[in-house]
């Protein structure tokens, strides 16, 4: 029992220092840039549910408890679900996710889907395909549990990467959005709060408090290989080597898609439909 005691001593002492961290040390990297993306992008709402999709990595703990240090002020009424979708971790996986968010007061609720085994099976784009299907997944367990909204973990080096992607792998120019409203789940929408965080300040964060949470635990992704050979992880190099000689690199990257002047682009697309230039021309 004493044991016990101690380890429940511990958990109570991780969770106030994670806390404390966030309220002051990193108040300024972490607290404020998600508060501001709340604001400049509307992401919340009066009496929204919003379903806090965790995935057991850094970023979506991390988003567990900015949801709930900004919601401790109280200036606006809204609920939260810390929603949490096993899609076929192994026991070793599960229980880091669980421990965590005991250590960290994150009161998951867990539910269970095959997505790893169906992604086995497919023959490519298994990231890809495995992205859809846990969205999925949440948007209709989150309905299911009263939720209007899920929102997810991609930070500020997330969507920076994606816009590179989109352009060298995709042939398009396209980013993450701060907020989507879904098509296939009427009333639904997707928020993304840690829109303006540096990852590198998350990882900080994870570094000043002793936590390790879960990374990729993919089947299709576990050995070193795979891992290297992935696009994002090209495209992160690609920007590391860019920022060694202009380290304005990454901020031009994120305001390019804010500042796209129609009157130089060739064509584009609106409501699905494609404009070109020689419309008006």
């Amino acid at each position: 029992m004493k044991e016990l005691d101690n380890n429940l001593d511990v958990d109570r002492f991780s969770k106030a220092r994670a806390e404390e961290s966030i309220r002051k040390g990193f108040h300024k990297k972490l607290v404020e840039p998600f508060t501001r993306a709340c604001r400049d992008y509307e992401l919340i709402s009066e009496g929204d549910r919003i379903a806090v999709c965790i995935s057991g990595g850094k970023d979506s703990m991390l988003m567990a408890k900015l949801f709930q240090e900004i919601q401790k002020h109280r200036k606006m009424n809204f609920e939260l679900v810390f929603l949490a979708m096993d899609p076929g971790y192994n026991r070793e996986n599960r229980e880091l996710i669980e421990r965590n968010a005991e250590t960290l007061g994150v009161p998951l609720t867990i539910f269970e889907s095959g997505i790893f085994e169906e992604v086995d099976k497919t023959a490519k784009g298994g990231c890809y395909v495995c992205a859809r299907m846990r969205r999925g997944h949440l948007y209709s367990k989150a309905k299911e549990l009263g939720c209007n909204k899920i929102a997810l973990g991609h930070h500020y080096d997330d969507v920076i990467e994606t816009i590179l992607m989109s352009m060298l792998y995709g042939g398009q120019i396209h980013t993450m959005m701060p907020k989507v409203k879904s098509r296939n789940y009427e009333g639904m929408e997707l928020i993304r709060p840690m829109y303006l965080i540096r990852e590198d300040d998350i990882v900080s964060w994870c570094e000043c408090n002793g936590l390790e949470f879960l990374r990729c635990a993919c089947s299709v992704m576990e050995n070193a290989a795979d891992l290297e050979a992935s696009g994002r992880l090209k495209i992160k190099k690609l920007i590391s080597e860019l920022k060694k000689t202009n380290p304005a690199v990454e901020a031009n990257i994120f305001r390019s898609v804010e500042n796209i002047d129609i009157d130089a682009v060739i064509s584009y697309k609106k409501d699905g439909k494609r404009r070109s230039f020689l419309d008006d021309y």
